[in-house]
């Protein structure tokens, strides 16, 4: 059985593993999808996570089976955009030996509700461009690409080495319904 659960400063270290076996190095490429073949480095940092259970308007999601924890997800309240508020969705991480098991979809759904619960009506997230195969995932999920891109932080080692200079982010997003 599946539990989700809102991050706390005790768990940093649990999903700073989790995420860089999830992203980085031999281990990621267990996974069906994966950026190791991109970027080397790190993914994030104790900081960043800290900084993102601080914040009044994230949380970590986290995603358990029994005490292991298997998965994680990021959801942000990105305020109100042209009259509709806008949930942001990142930093979703499945342990590569437990991937294409429904754990991501999972993360996605239970995000997605505690967005509705926070009244966004639209849940956005940007995708590294040329990880084709995980935005066909999302398009399958409901999501769209929405024509914008944002520039990748190519020179700042806190999210990761680059193995290609060729690095942007697609903006996908998905209308959400209202909580009931």
């Amino acid at each position: 059985m599946l539990n989700f659960r809102t991050a706390a400063p005790s768990d940093i270290a649990a999903v700073l593993a989790l995420v860089e076996k999830a992203f980085r190095g031999e281990t990621a490429t267990r996974g069906w999808t994966h950026e190791a073949h991109l970027l080397g480095g790190q993914r994030t940092d104790a900081q960043a996570l800290r900084d993102i259970i601080a914040r009044p308007t994230d949380s970590l999601i986290l995603a358990e089976r029994g005490a292991a924890l298997i998965g994680c997800v990021m959801l942000a309240d990105r305020g109100v955009f042209e009259g509709r508020r806008i949930g942001y969705l990142g930093l979703l991480a499945v342990d590569p030996d437990l991937q294409a098991g429904g754990i991501g979809g999972a993360l996605v759904n239970e995000a997605e509700r505690r967005a509705r619960e926070l009244g966004a009506e639209s849940m956005e997230m940007t995708v590294i461009k040329r990880r084709t195969e995980l935005i066909e995932w999302y398009l399958r999920r409901g999501y769209g690409l929405t024509g914008r891109e944002e520039p990748f932080p190519l020179d700042d080692p806190r999210f990761g080495l680059p193995k290609t200079r060729d690095l942007s982010f697609v903006v996908l997003a998905k209308p959400l319904t209202p909580a009931r």
